[in-house]
């Protein structure tokens, strides 16, 4: 039997139903009391729950209301009321005259990328608000963005949603969210947060562009989920200028991901015609990561892959994703004991603002640092002198000293000598004691470049553990330099605390020449600053 013409609640005179998904259907209603048209949400519950399982569904009917209702946006759907009829929950709705974002793409196949940012301008626009009051979305995906008949775009069904401060109330065994739109953080366990939404707006315009999620569709759920966890996105293909702003929503890492609003102003701008502004990669403090919480035990898994010879087109240390690895599992950085005594600074991630206090306050004397540099030197002095003696006091004339090795074994066995060509200096790594400056934090990254490609031991020294693991081990790192014969730093400009854009130009030995532009991200462990990061950014 039909509910068309149905009164629920003695108030909402149900029309012609105009959706339906997981958690209900949803009906075209005229409200006899204010005389409105307005979208009307039945609850569906299962045949045969049990009425504990029955007063869950309500209560989260209830909750899915209080939620929407603290919302207020030009660009989400309102809720106005949660009605009981027959002892079952209606939500009332704003009613949108529109299609779905998912049956536009059904008729449409893809559409252009300046009309996906402005699509998803106007969703991160009512989603960065809604971030704002303490709620995360959880499922978004295109079947819950409504396009409007006067180019409207607005958000809906917030029905999964999470609010600060609100009871949380699933069904056992609820997967919060559609698989294919995940972040891959949800996907290992991990609560969402606004990250989580960051990442399922960036699937859902990868979608709306490439015609299918970045993680493809399965109907094996579990097969599907692990895939997301892995977060491995292959770059779209037809995303033209939303290319690189896709990569970085879509990052694996959830700190690396713009904020909501730092993507609505991009979107924004990709959809007028401008390019996509940068921004530092940081988290807002008021949204604490929830995703640091502990996730669902699972036994670790080994997700290295092998790594890739360096070509024209794969510069060597292109950054290489890893799903990131619990704190515990990790081996501790090297920690080096201060000359004060005092314990040493915290670690400090890139992308991080520094505290007020460490801003502000009065920086230590320098004579440490004099102190320190003065035992560098007297020790390699030192070392001079033993090396003299020990080898018999004869010294070198200066070609001898300065100019290339040329080994005799070849020549002794008939064939060509080689020739070893001369090591760059090296610079120490820096000593720093207290919280590291600008100055220092882009010497690091200047310091770590010039090592390579003749020191690729001490440069490999120079990376944080994540990164020597990201790179695949010594051996790994060495078979990628291997192909390179020199290295430019064309540029170094600072992004944020702890972040650097560089420009880079190699000459491969195979004669050809290629340049790129990447994020550098530096972490404090111990008395040093190491390489934590490389995020490519695509030609300079």
């Amino acid at each position: 039997m039909s509910d068309d013409g149905r009164l629920v609640a003695g108030r909402y005179r149900l029309g012609r139903r105009i959706g339906s998904g997981a958690m209900g259907i949803v009906w075209q209603a005229h409200d006899e009391r204010l005389h409105r048209t307005v979208a009307v949400k039945q609850l569906l519950l299962q045949p045969g729950l049990a009425e504990a399982d029955t007063d869950e569904a309500k209560r989260r009917a209830m909750r899915e209301g209080r939620i929407a209702a603290r919302l207020q946006h030009p660009h989400a759907i309102a809720v106005y009321d949660v009605a009981e009829d027959d002892g079952q929950p209606w939500l009332v709705m704003e009613y949108l005259p529109s299609k779905s974002l998912s049956t536009a793409l059904s008729e449409r196949g893809t559409l252009p990328p300046r009309e996906v940012a402005s699509i998803g301008s106007q969703v991160a626009s009512a989603l960065a608000a809604a971030h704002n009051a303490g709620i995360v979305h959880r499922d978004i995906k295109p079947g819950n963005i409504l396009l409007g008949d006067e180019g409207t775009v607005k958000i809906t069904d917030f029905g999964i949603s999470r609010a600060t401060g609100d009871v949380t109330v699933t069904a056992t065994g609820m997967l919060a969210g559609t698989p294919a739109y995940l972040a891959p953080e949800v996907a290992k366990g991990y609560d969402p947060g606004p990250p989580s939404d960051v990442f399922s707006l960036g699937s859902t315009l990868y979608a709306a562009i490439e015609g299918a999620p970045p993680f493809g569709l399965n109907e094996n759920t579990i097969a599907l989920l692990h895939q997301v966890a892995s977060g491995k996105v292959v770059p779209p293909k037809q995303a033209g200028p939303l290319t690189a702003l896709l990569m970085r929503l879509l990052r694996a890492e959830p700190e690396d991901r713009p904020t909501m609003a730092e993507a609505r102003e991009a979107l924004a701008a990709v959809a007028a015609g401008r390019a996509a502004p940068e921004f530092p990669v940081a988290m807002p403090k008021s949204h604490p990561p929830s995703w640091q919480g502990a996730p669902v035990q699972a036994p670790a898994t080994r997700a290295l892959n092998p790594v890739p010879p360096a070509t024209p087109n794969n510069p060597p240390h292109a950054a290489t994703r890893v799903a990131p690895v619990p704190a515990q599992a990790q081996a501790p950085a090297p920690q080096r004991q201060m000359s004060n005594g005092n314990p040493p600074p915290p670690d400090r991630p890139f992308g991080r603002s520094r505290p007020i206090a460490a801003r502000g306050g009065p920086i230590k004397s320098k004579r440490s640092a004099a102190v320190t540099a003065l035992a560098i030197a007297g020790a390699a002095v030192v070392g001079i002198l033993l090396a003299s003696m020990l080898s018999g006091g004869d010294n070198p004339s200066d070609d001898q000293a300065t100019g290339p090795t040329t080994s005799t074994t070849a020549q002794e066995a008939g064939g060509e000598a080689s020739v070893t060509p001369p090591k760059k200096p090296v610079n120490p790594p820096l000593t720093i004691t207290v919280d590291p400056t600008p100055q220092q934090q882009e010497q690091t990254v200047r310091d770590y470049f010039s090592l390579l490609p003749e020191n690729v031991d001490e440069g490999f020294s120079r990376l944080s553990d994540k990164m020597k693991a990201a790179s695949g081990g010594i051996a790994g790192y060495k078979s990628r330099w291997d192909q390179v014969k020199s290295v430019s730093l064309d540029e170094v400009s600072q992004n944020a605390d702890y972040a650097y854009i560089v420009v880079i130009s190699y000459q491969m030995k195979d004669g050809s020449r290629t340049s790129e532009r990447k994020l550098v991200g530096l972490a404090w462990r111990g008395q040093s600053l190491f390489i934590d990061k490389e995020d490519p950014l695509g030609q300079p």
